[in-house]
């Protein structure tokens, strides 16, 4: 995953042509990894080795060197922070709140203690609004800080709204994979509201939406950069179609995830081709 945030960041960099700025690729990288590892050690389950998921019995298996990875990764934030603009610090303070008030336990309802995660469809949303604006707002703030780009305010407004689609569009995967999960706890996601056919065609609904802004972005029209998205992104909706429950763990956290990489692969690709 912080690979993944890495890579959405030169996306950006590639689409509003600047030159990536090394801070902002450090941040997401250690940040992503932090939060991630710290929201997986918050949720520990009581007897990790019998949990159903793969990830979680070999996480905890290597317990002290996933504590290390998490407590020097988010110590690494500390000097990467002071060497970023005033208005990136505001940004990552913003979201740094909002990633730990999504996993740490700070309501209660009785005597059952929940975060932001557990309330009902508010879950997708939160990782949704904390990828988007880290992978487009911190490139782009760092970029016109250090006067190697110029975008106008529509094009950063069409590039958030584009990548809110994405990665909102991949976030509803997970959901229908614990659907049955989710229907016995209550919990109304987008798959349990409107069932599981429905949420695959909301899936793909979003991801028509955002080769529509594709083809809006800089008026550039059919260009290399727009096949290079669109191809990925009928990728996307072809993988997210065949994520039904029965599907490996990895499916999602290899293939799916895997998308937000190979969309700056292929952008690189077919610049040097055409």
């Amino acid at each position: 995953m912080a690979l993944c945030a890495v890579a959405q960041a030169l996306v950006t960099f590639h689409l509003i042509d600047a030159n990536p700025v090394p801070e902002v690729l450090g941040l997401l990288f250690t940040s992503t990894l932090g939060i991630y590892n710290f929201s997986i050690l918050l949720s520990k389950p009581k007897y990790p080795q019998k949990s159903p998921y793969r990830r979680v019995r070999w996480f905890f298996s290597h317990y002290r060197l996933m504590v290390t990875f998490t407590i020097v990764s988010l110590l690494t934030l500390v000097p990467l922070f002071f060497m970023i603009s005033t208005q990136s610090r505001v940004l990552l303070i913003f979201l740094s709140i909002l990633s730990f008030c999504y996993s740490l336990p700070l309501f209660s309802l009785g005597n059952q203690k929940f975060g932001l995660r557990n309330i009902p469809g508010l879950k997708p949303f939160l990782i949704t609004v904390v990828w988007t604006l880290s992978c487009v707002l911190l490139p782009i703030f760092e970029a016109q800080d250090n006067h190697i780009t110029d975008i106008s305010m529509r094009d950063i407004a069409i590039l958030i709204a584009k990548r809110f689609l994405l990665i909102g569009a991949l976030t509803v995967p997970f959901d229908i994979r614990d659907l049955f999960q989710d229907r016995q706890m209550g919990l109304k996601t987008i798959p349990v509201a409107w069932g599981e056919k429905n949420a695959y065609l909301f899936c793909q609904f979003l991801l028509g939406g955002y080769i529509i802004l594709l083809f809006l972005f800089r008026h550039n029209g059919f260009n290399a950069d727009f096949f290079a998205l669109t191809l990925t992104a009928v990728l996307t909706g072809w993988l997210i179609v065949k994520s039904t429950w029965e599907k490996n763990e990895y499916y999602y956290f290899f293939y799916l995830d895997g998308v937000l990489i190979l969309q700056y692969v292929m952008l690189v690709a077919f610049s040097i081709i055409f």
